[in-house]
């Protein structure tokens, strides 16, 4: 499991901005009495406890954008409902309960996640008197005030009680089933794939582009290890996106990315690559999942041109995706199948890895004095300390002076280190940097963060 995500939630104007920046202790939300500021998902890495988690702040729910983005908006408070591990539900005291409140509460009834409310504003004892009217929500209540700065430790409390248990605290008891979705433009070959993985006619099999028009999950059983296989609908050009039927289509297939341990990206060998296969690759990188590029149908080609060929073609295509490791199968036959799926078995085993505090140091210091950060004002940027955080992306946290010294190059150059010397040779990594306090000693570290040695 990577860094829980806690998602702010909640009407227009209920002040989320405000709880989140208060949280963070600095101004990184835009705040703004105007309805609809916030668009976007914002988002912030934040110790709670000892525990680190990423805050995300959302735009008001039921908000119209004048701007006419409403949709947008309302895909990125999904976006974040279905990625957060804990959710703050905010409401507005001195306003009370209103019916748009009630929206929400409705919206946020069947997640299976714990929710939060928080009512804000509550500037006063006599204020908070009146957040009785909100326990008909049905949920636990803390009341804040940002303005007058009450009830943050009680909220912070609060939140770490609803915070799922670390990976060494979990009691799942043996390897969970790997969630493997299958995505790729219409017509490559995915639901064929998915009936010669499970042996049966499970998917509508046809030549008719788009005939998957929703997400389904299909389980299935190799040498002895569940999996779960989800096809996805075939996506489309963004402008070509015409139905409501094509809107879900999308929207499906990236949810399934985020549901997804490995996203196995199809290709069809005889066709080039096209803008759709680029904008899946985006959101498959942003989502931080581990994927194969998958060319399929590769006997309509064997023999008239060399898998080098198409490996050279996707690595120049997709420059940042290097690590990618690229199958070549038949779907219809089966050929090279089995042997796609022990490799995402291996892309789900490095994601989960985890690395031992003192090994990871050591290793930052060699790199450290291979290559030292360039200068950024006069000043030689330093690096004190790292440690990984999660896995399902591993996630790393270095320590240093100042972040914004350390350039993308060189933040780059230390990805390619924990690829090539760790376990995260062949997934992607999440990366933060985090300031250093001034009377922050390793062990003061050591000791907020508790991390404990794999």
């Amino acid at each position: 499991m990577g860094v829980p995500q806690v998602a702010i939630v909640g009407r227009p104007n209920v002040g989320k901005s405000s709880l989140f920046n208060w949280l963070v202790g600095r101004r990184i939300a835009i705040v703004d009495p105007t309805s609809g500021v916030t668009r976007d998902r914002v988002t912030h890495l934040l110790e709670v406890n000892g525990r680190f988690v990423e805050l995300v702040d959302t735009g008001g729910m039921g908000a119209q954008d004048p701007d006419k983005l409403t949709e947008h908006i309302e895909q990125q408070i999904e976006h974040a409902i279905d990625s957060a591990a804990a959710i703050l539900f905010v409401v507005d005291t001195q306003q009370g309960a209103l019916p748009l409140d009630e929206e929400v509460a409705k919206r946020l009834r069947y997640v299976n996640v714990p929710v939060l409310l928080v009512a804000n504003k509550t500037d006063t004892d006599t204020l908070a008197q009146q957040t009785s009217e909100f326990y008909r929500f049905g949920r636990k209540l803390v009341a804040v005030s940002t303005k007058a700065n009450r009830g943050r430790d009680a909220l912070r409390r609060a939140l770490a009680e609803k915070l799922p248990l670390r990976d060494d605290e979990a009691d799942a008891p043996g390897e969970p089933a790997m969630k493997v979705a299958i995505v790729g433009r219409r017509n490559t070959g995915k639901s064929t794939f998915i009936n010669t993985l499970v042996e049966a006619e499970r998917m509508i099999v046809s030549e008719v582009p788009g005939t998957t028009r929703d997400s389904v999950d299909v389980r299935f059983e190799m040498d002895g290890k569940a999996f779960m296989a989800i096809d996805t609908p075939g996506l489309r050009r963004r402008k070509s996106v015409s139905t409501d039927l094509d809107f879900y289509s999308t929207h499906r297939a990236e949810r399934s990315i985020r549901r997804a341990d490995v996203v196995l990206l199809f290709f069809d060998a005889t066709q080039r690559i096209s803008k759709v296969d680029k904008q899946l690759c985006d959101y498959i990188a942003n989502e931080y999942k581990p994927c194969i590029f998958v060319v399929n149908k590769w006997d309509l080609l064997a023999g008239s041109m060399p898998t080098d060929k198409w490996v050279r073609y996707l690595r120049d295509t997709f420059r940042t995706m290097w690590y990618v490791p690229i199958a070549f199968i038949t779907g219809e036959t089966g050929k090279n199948v089995k042997a796609l799926l022990n490799h995402g078995q291996m892309l789900f085993k490095q994601a989960r890895s985890r690395i031992a505090t003192a090994s990871l140091n050591k290793l930052v210091h060699a790199a450290l004095e291979h290559n030292p950060p360039p200068l950024s004002q006069n000043r030689r940027p330093k690096i004190y300390y790292a440690t990984q955080v999660a896995g399902q992306p591993p996630t790393i946290v270095l320590f240093c002076n100042d972040p914004k010294a350390l350039s993308a190059q060189y933040q780059r150059y230390l990805l390619g280190v924990f690829r090539e010397r760790l376990d995260f040779g062949e997934v992607p990594i999440k990366l933060y940097l985090r300031k250093r306090l001034q009377n922050d000693t390793r062990d003061d570290i050591d000791r907020k963060m508790k991390v404990e040695q794999p």
